[in-house]
């Protein structure tokens, strides 16, 4: 897969502190434009609010992106692990898309126009139908939300209560399916859930299987059984005291609870389970969907259909755009019952159209597949060296590298203490070498990778160069640490 040339100086880690306090990139002098990356930064700062996330941890001011590569106001090159939390599927300013959005501002056609039928919505929908699982194309319907995943999960859910008129909802624990408050209700995280009082009176919480701090504590195949079983017998027990839902909603892998694939017999038997008590299943694939997991949807691994599937991010090309797609039966809303004034924007229909194409076309999502195993099977060799690292998962180019404390106290199976601390350092030490990357799952002790689907051989090559670097760095730092406190405890 040909990939840009890799840029000079593009692992040299030289002070500038980030917003960890630990080193960061070194600075060349300013571009052409003369913009000043610490006065940006200071301004954003003074006037954004305490909830801004990324900019906190990735203190860097893009002025050009190119495929995988971003480069910063400080002259630096960075290698872009987060694609825009897995929105950019083709990288930064891919030709098509470019050239799909120029196509529709130079034809004169309207920007805006709600939910009117345009030549441009019409080739959407007719690329998304093209690529959606057989069965669910068949007989389907297409909703604009807003342009959020958490709009579309909202829709989602408000359309199965109205099919089906019941309230009740299945959810999962590292489940995240958005910021609004419905959706905020269904996701897992607590520090996210209860400042905002965030919850559902008809919401009942799973155990999702996990490969490494499982559940139920019995891991592997038998914590997934027995994960698998419990949803079903909530379903079939009289006296389970819960009453068959609206809907469950599943995520085919969790990522920001720490990029955890559902298990294909897990989901199979989820898919199975659902479709005998009449609850239409529900995928939230806007960060699997389009290629990322290694094929076109998460759910395809397990060869599962859901009745509802909730897509963005990629979808939209880079641009904000959320649909929901699902089976024609359920679609027993009246006129108006989910609008929104921006589900109509005409330049990320274009841009969706042809990043789909465009991962048709160039087999995207079996690379990914191809890559991400490479990705997996090095970092795990890592594991030999390093032994903060707890866990390598992930599917495709969704992977994540569990950070845990080596010192500490195993749990029965084995799983040890998570190490958020260290992550922090491994994510900045990352940064300092010119790559971006992102924490996510629990106490945030999973590093991310998100890269786009274009990421070349030789891109991929040396970001497990500089991961290699900074485990050694951090690994070093954490070894220094541990003896440091020894000393100081007089051991």
């Amino acid at each position: 897969m040909p990939s840009p040339a890799l840029p000079a100086d593009r692992s040299n880690p030289q002070a500038v502190t980030s917003g960890d306090g630990l080193a960061g990139p070194a600075p060349r002098p300013s571009s052409p434009a003369k913009i000043s990356a610490t006065k940006i930064l200071a301004r954003q700062a003074a006037r954004e609010s305490a909830a801004r996330t990324y900019a906190r941890h990735l203190p860097i001011v893009p002025v050009r992106a190119q495929g995988s590569w971003i480069t910063g106001a400080d002259g630096r090159d960075y290698l872009d692990c987060l694609s825009g939390a897995g929105t950019l599927a083709l990288g930064h300013n891919h030709p098509a898309v470019v050239a799909a959005i120029r196509a529709v501002l130079d034809s004169g056609a309207p920007l805006h126009v709600l939910d009117l039928a345009t030549p441009v919505k019409d080739d959407f929908t007719s690329a998304l139908l093209e690529v959606l699982p057989a069965d669910l194309a068949a007989d389907c319907r297409v909703h604009f939300a807003g342009p959020t995943g958490a709009d579309a999960v909202e829709a989602a859910v408000k359309l199965a209560r109205t099919a089906t008129g019941r309230r009740g909802v299945f959810a999962f624990t590292g489940a995240y399916h958005g910021m609004t408050a419905g959706a905020l209700a269904l996701t897992g995280a607590n520090a996210v859930r209860d400042p905002a009082g965030a919850g559902d009176a008809y919401l009942t919480r799973l155990p999702f299987p996990h490969p490494y701090r499982c559940p139920f504590g019995l891991g592997g195949t038998l914590g997934e059984s027995a994960s698998a079983t419990y949803v079903r017998t909530l379903l079939s027990d009289p006296h389970s005291g819960t009453a068959i839902p609206a809907a469950a909603v599943v995520e085919p892998v969790q990522g920001e609870g720490g990029v955890v694939p559902a298990p294909d017999a897990w989901l199979r038997a989820l898919r199975a389970t659902t479709a005998e008590y009449g609850v239409p299943l529900i995928a939230d694939e806007v960060q699997t969907g389009f290629g990322r997991t290694g094929a076109l949807f998460g759910v395809d691994h397990a060869g599962v259909v859901p009745d509802i599937m909730v897509l963005s991010k990629a979808v939209g090309g880079g641009l904000p755009l959320a649909v929901v797609v699902y089976r024609a039966g359920l679609d027993r809303w009246s006129e108006g019952a989910h609008t929104g004034t921006f589900r109509g924007d005409q330049l990320a229909m274009a841009a969706g159209a042809a990043t789909i194409r465009q991962i048709v076309a160039e087999g995207l999502a079996e690379r990914a597949a191809m890559l991400g195993d490479r990705l997996i099977g090095r970092l795990t060799g890592y594991q030999a060296r390093h032994t903060l690292l707890g866990q390598i998962r992930g599917r495709g180019l969704m992977l994540g590298m569990e950070i845990v404390d080596p010192t500490g106290e195993p749990d029965a199976l084995g799983a040890l203490p998570a190490a958020p601390a260290t992550a922090r350092r491994l994510r900045a030490e990352l940064l300092a070498r010119g790559v971006l990357a992102e924490l996510g799952g629990r106490h945030g002790a999973v590093l991310r990778l998100l890269p786009p689907l274009t990421l070349g051989d030789d891109e991929a090559d040396h970001l497990l160069s500089v991961l290699e670097l900074a485990l050694d760095t951090v690994s070093e730092q954490t070894s220094r640490r541990d003896v440091r406190d020894l000393e100081v405890a007089g051991v």
